[in-house]
């Protein structure tokens, strides 16, 4: 009797609503499964129209070409002699969900709608799906006539059901249904559904890795069982990156898994899985036995198939492995540049324009940037011909094979340092060492003519001129030329990104990078249309705090020795009069408050969902070093800042997501962007308990 079964997980790099590229990645990944020897395959959530489609869902083309995909599939010899599923959207009475269709030698078995939806975070899957509520039921779903001329078939089952095959039973979960508390592999491993498959779509967040490892194993940990899980890779067109990581789990461990960041489009993770094994490590609990006897049964789709044979002696069983958790700087060099990657080569674009100051932020940007590069001329050179086929036409030059990441960067990226008479010398010489290590196309431009002829435009229409605060202005004054400088490197970025391509004789243009962090965007630090504007920003969801984490680890991965000096500099934007050519100002003097201090407000105010008051009581303790009233005060500064500045929000750059405290207004971080300043209520309440502890410790 056949006792072994060869499985394969898909990580995909789909993009949202890219039908044609989309269903050639599936077709590649069964040809490779099957290649592998696997007989069950299984992809990523909603992989034949990408998960981002968003409102896209509303609209009857996505589920029309959705059906046509499946339609290819369905004829396809590729997809012959082996049980799929695939993820798509479906609609049923007039009802959309996010489903998983399994199929076999043409003939569509279950459509199994997603049971429980996603909602927090980066989701809000019920704006355009709804949840399957019909437990252990199916219906008669009536499939398109260009699907019933391919399978004969007039209706198919849709419901909560499993598959039945000659020697197993495979159940499905969608993504957040091993989130879910409700988790439906519980019910389904008591009625002996014995390999259980999820689809997922599930992002990267910085030390989150775990998370979901921890869950397929303990998915399978107290009720046996094998537990697939595939996830999509890659930005399919939204802020967010998908970070692969597909496994396999058996009985509590895991015995097979997939890259977490990597450029590769289609990667399969194939693994051998016991059968006998699972039904003995289930025989052994008998709390678990006790209550599968009296399990409410799904309903069972039968098929006339198998996925072990009789002749499996030669088949190696996978064992356990432990996991490889990736650091922090690990991630934030692999997983931005990943998506630096995915977004230029499918915008069309020839590259990159980074202001380069000098300072942390630019050269974290820049970093990033080198970092996809190494990971480009590592891919050519383990034979992706996908990724030389995509550098080849971002470079616009068909025989063009990298082979040095300094030469590739000098390709595809162009810096520049845009000095003004209130920049240091200091920083002028980092960012042209830094760039000479990487080899970016990197020049220095002097912004002060066109600063002086914007402030004569304000003369002459005014009859007044704005002064420094250091040369007698007020703050107004002070603020205002402060922000010329800032905005006119953005105007300015903008119009070398249009251009520093026709300079160098080549077709196209560049995009911009911006290199705000996720610290200042949440106090509100940066100028409203400046050089933090741009096309995109790798480093906007990442902390200070981590981001020099991240350069002292890229200055010995990549041999970048000026870094050391870039580290060791006070951050500083250099807007206000130098002093005996140094600089006077630095950011954590004018914005009030320590970076250390922004990330502990930001954690706060975001994951534990505290106001004023509550971030009072809790931080009133955890700086107990410090007396109510000073932490009373840094909190009011802080939210005040927070209030003046929301506003910037709603036009910040779109930024890659990585931290769980991101302030991103566009979709991860809803709230208003006006808000009274004063908090005066909230405040009165801080006051009180402040007054109150004063009195208690008087005593």
């Amino acid at each position: 009797m056949g006792r072994k079964a060869v499985v394969a997980v898909c990580t995909l790099n789909q993009w949202a609503l890219d039908f044609e590229g989309n269903l050639s990645r599936i077709l590649e990944s069964i040809q490779e499964a099957k290649e592998m020897g696997a007989l069950y395959r299984t992809g990523p959530e909603l992989e034949v129209c990408g998960y981002s489609c968003e409102d896209h869902f509303h609209e009857s083309d996505t589920y029309l070409h959705s059906w046509q995909v499946l339609a290819e599939l369905l004829r396809s010899a590729t997809c012959s002699d082996i049980l799929i599923d695939v993820g798509m959207p479906v609609q049923h009475r007039n009802v959309s969900y996010n489903c998983r269709v399994v199929f076999l030698n043409r003939k569509i078995l279950l459509i199994r709608p997603k049971m429980s939806m996603c909602e927090d975070g980066n989701y809000r899957e019920s704006r355009w799906f709804s949840s399957w509520t019909k437990e252990r039921q199916i219906e008669d779903y009536y499939v398109p006539r260009m699907i019933a001329s391919i399978t004969g078939q007039t209706t198919v089952p849709i419901g909560d059901a499993v598959i039945a095959t000659r020697d197993t039973c495979i159940g499905f979960e969608i993504c957040e249904e091993l989130w879910n508390p409700q988790s439906r592999h519980v019910p389904l491993s008591l009625d002996g559904v014995e390999i259980i498959s999820n689809g997922s779509g599930s992002y990267m967040e910085l030390r989150k890795a775990y998370v979901t490892v921890d869950l397929v194993k303990s998915a399978t940990f107290k009720s046996g069982g094998a537990y697939l899980f595939s996830n999509l890779r890659g930005c399919d067109g939204q802020r967010i990156y998908f970070n692969g990581c597909s496994c396999v789990a058996v009985n509590g461990d895991i015995v097979s898994r997939g890259l977490q960041f990597a450029l590769k489009d289609v990667e399969v993770i194939p693994a051998t899985i016991d059968l006998e094994d699972i039904r003995s490590y289930r025989n052994r609990i008998r709390s678990r036995s006790h209550l599968a006897a009296s399990n409410k049964p799904f309903p069972r789709i039968s098929i006339d198939f198998a996925l072990s044979d009789e002749k499996d002696n030669s088949l190696v069983v996978n064992r356990p492995i432990q996991w490889k958790y990736l650091t922090p700087e690990e991630e934030i060099a692999l997983g931005p540049a990943c998506w630096l990657w995915d977004y230029l080569r499918r915008s069309g674009q020839g590259g990159f324009f980074l202001p380069l100051s000098g300072g942390v932020d630019s050269s974290s940007t820049a970093c990033i940037v080198y970092s996809m590069c190494t990971q480009i001329c590592e891919a050519v050179e383990m034979g992706e011909s996908q990724v030389l086929d995509d550098v080849r036409r971002v470079v616009c030059d068909f025989n063009y094979t990298p082979k040095d990441p300094k030469e590739l960067c000098n390709k595809l990226l162009v810096t520049s340092y845009m000095a003004s008479k209130n920049s240091s010398e200091d920083t002028k010489l980092r960012a042209k060492e830094l760039a000479s290590e990487i080899g970016s196309y990197h020049f220095p431009i002097i912004i002060d003519t066109a600063v002086k002829a914007v402030l004569v435009i304000f003369q002459a229409a005014t009859g007044l001129i704005p002064r420094f605060r250091s040369n007698g202005g007020g703050p107004r004054e002070n603020l205002s030329l402060q922000n010329i400088q800032a905005r006119m490197r953005m105007v300015l970025s903008y119009l070398f990104a249009q251009l520093m391509l026709w300079v160098r004789g080549r077709p196209g243009c560049l995009l911009v990078l911006g290199s705000s962090n996720v610290d200042e965007a949440l106090r509100g630090y940066l100028t409203k249309y400046d050089c933090s504007s741009a096309d995109i920003n790798p480093i906007g969801g990442i902390s200070k705090t981590d981001l020099k984490s991240f350069l002292h680890y890229a200055k010995n991965r990549y041999e970048l020795p000026s870094l050391s000096d870039i580290l060791d500099a006070p951050p500083t934007a250099e807007l206000e009069p130098l002093s005996e050519g140094k600089i006077t100002q630095t950011d954590e003097q004018d914005m009030g408050m320590t970076y250390a201090e922004l990330s502990e407000f930001g954690r706060l105010r975001k994951m534990y969902s505290c106001g004023p008051y509550a971030m009072f009581e809790k931080l009133v303790h955890i700086w107990s070093e410090r007396t109510p009233q000073e932490v009373a005060e840094k909190v009011k500064h802080f939210f005040r800042c927070y209030a003046i500045n929301r506003h910037k929000m709603t036009v910040l750059t779109p930024s890659y997501h990585a931290e769980s405290y991101s302030p991103d207004d566009n979709r991860f971080d809803h709230r208003p962007f006006l808000y009274p300043v004063n908090w005066g209520w909230q405040f009165k309440r801080i006051d009180e308990m402040v007054a109150v502890m004063n009195d208690t410790k008087a005593k």
